[in-house]
């Protein structure tokens, strides 16, 4: 009798005759408009659908609770066990659903551009749409490679197949669930296709420490002087805006890894978010998004198939998947260097925190372990404004291991390689959300230039009497008032209420890291 999650009941089914294996992107695009899984837009990105699902499901993923990786994972909230039995049964489940449909896609890949390091994955999917989006968002394999590919890690994905809680042991319908031992993630009950990607991430994060190399949430792009830049920040905190630069190469928008010998995407591609894009203000994604690219709920005319990039009557949380080759300016492979610089993003929906300030090695590791921003409405069920959180090395959701190895890991790689820091605003200035308005983006990219360029290196600072941080009086580009908080709000004395109410929460969060120095502790807000 086979046992329930044996390689060879995945051999079955990979063997199946339903079974379409690494179609081509025409392939892929024909299959999703022939299934009407999606329309084909005026410029010839397919746009799909998502249903109730537009963003990640976090109270709905799990890992598995393993005799390997018990000791390891940091369990809770975020990392929620789950039961062997439980994942075995969905397993099956999720296997036998695949069998029965007409045609399932399966995709063999990559995650990580160094080669040395990289993850051979295979992806299978229910819609042809997703497998086009797994094609275009990991590495993929050339006939070469396929020929001598041995999948280490499998994602099944089954949207229609919905978990019943009653019987099957989950929070909901839909379940997220990867289990190390077994190399597998199963994903049902949703559609949106941000799960496929981040369960990677969520592995990588987990298998990459263990060789010595620091896994980041962030984006990066290489200056024409080799200048290696990174951007910390969770999702709609501008990593994918500010890492595509005309005039710097893009290594990738969202993962990525350094090791001893640099920086490497995790990815083939980006995912990025497209409320409100416009060619004038993000023209590298604007000309991505064309034949092969892939658009998650954004609204298009019936007629015309335009896309309405400002309509966020499905979500705030529209995206364009295309691959990293589809930018015209990348480092291809996706490898460069050690970084010089490194850049936290946050959105910070208080409007009190500097929109640019030059961090020490203490600050650096007190504000990644704090992880500070916004989530923005849509990147999760459920939200739907704004809302203050802490995330922990910016990146929370996708980190199995305890913060603290990969907030050592970024201290040793700060001080191996003299990288200066930066933490940067993107939120709200001149009062807090709903007062307030939303950074401008051209004085943003001011501010990163400048520091990626040394601008920032000898201007003249003012430490910020609650947080402590030290604000440049001058940045070219941006005016004087605007690099100070308190001089764009209306109201001092509201601004100072509303300071210090998040000072105390950056206090009462940091509680929990009590075995980190002195020296960090005391890095945080002043008052």
């Amino acid at each position: 009798m086979k046992s329930v999650g044996s390689p060879i009941e995945l051999t079955d089914l990979i063997n199946g005759s339903n079974v379409r294996h690494n179609l081509s992107v025409p392939q892929l695009v024909e299959k999703s408009l022939a299934r009407g899984e999606g329309v084909l837009t005026s410029t010839g990105a397919i746009r799909a659908t998502t249903g109730k699902y537009t963003g990640r499901s976090p109270k709905d993923k799990y890992i598995v609770e393993e005799p390997s990786t018990i000791d390891k994972i940091d369990w809770g909230s975020v990392n929620q066990p789950i039961s062997a039995e439980i994942f075995d049964s969905l397993y099956k489940k999720v296997i036998n659903y695949l069998q029965t449909k007409d045609e399932i896609y399966r995709l063999q890949a990559y995650a990580g551009a160094d080669k040395k390091y990289r993850l051979p994955i295979q992806v299978i999917n229910e819609y042809a749409w997703h497998n086009l989006f797994a094609r275009q968002l990991f590495i993929r394999a050339n006939e070469e490679e396929l020929n001598s590919h041995n999948p280490e890690f499998t994602v099944l994905v089954a949207p229609n197949f919905k978990a019943d809680p009653a019987i099957d042991g989950t929070a909901s319908e839909t379940f997220i669930i990867v289990s190390f031992e077994r190399k597998t993630v199963i994903i049902g009950g949703t559609e949106y296709a941000g799960e496929i990607k981040k369960s990677i991430f969520s592995i990588m994060n987990y298998l990459l420490p263990q060789q010595g190399i620091f896994p980041m949430h962030c984006s990066a792009n290489v200056g024409q002087e080799g200048d290696v830049a990174l951007f910390f920040g969770l999702s709609g905190t501008g990593k994918t805006t500010l890492s595509a630069d005309a005039n710097r190469r893009l290594i990738g928008d969202d993962e990525h890894g350094w090791s001893n010998n640099g920086v490497f995407n995790i990815e083939g591609g980006c995912y990025a978010k497209c409320i409100n894009l416009s060619q004038e203000k993000e023209p590298q994604i604007w000309d991505a998004i064309r034949f092969g690219s892939v658009l998650e709920n954004v609204v298009v005319d019936e007629d015309s198939r335009v896309a309405d990039y400002d309509d966020a009557s499905l979500t705030e949380n529209t995206r364009a998947a295309y691959p990293i080759q589809a930018v015209d300016n990348i480092v291809d492979p996706s490898i460069a260097g050690h970084p010089n610089t490194i850049i936290f993003l946050t959105a910070d929906a208080y409007g009190v925190l500097p929109p640019v300030s030059r961090l020490t090695k203490e600050q650096a590791m007190y504000h990644f372990l704090s992880g500070y921003t916004s989530k923005l409405a849509g990147t999760e069920r459920g939200i739907t404004e704004p809302q203050a959180a802490f995330s922990t090395c910016f990146g929370s959701p996708f980190l199995p291991l305890p913060a603290s190895v990969y907030a050592e890991m970024l201290g040793q790689k700060i001080d191996q390689y003299n990288a200066k820091v930066y933490l940067v605003n993107t939120g709200w200035t001149g009062g807090e959300y709903g007062v307030g308005k939303r950074m401008n983006l051209s004085y943003t990219r001011a501010m990163v230039r400048a520091a990626l360029e040394g601008e920032l290196d000898n201007v003249e600072t003012v430490q910020d009497p609650i947080f402590g941080l030290p604000i440049p009086l001058h940045c070219p580009g941006v005016p004087d008032e605007v690099l100070q908080p308190r001089k764009t709000w209306a109201n001092e004395e509201s601004y100072e209420k509303k300071a210090k109410e998040l000072a105390e929460q950056f206090k009462e969060n940091f509680k929990k890291f009590a075995n980190v120095s002195d020296a960090i502790k005391n890095a945080g807000p002043l008052v």
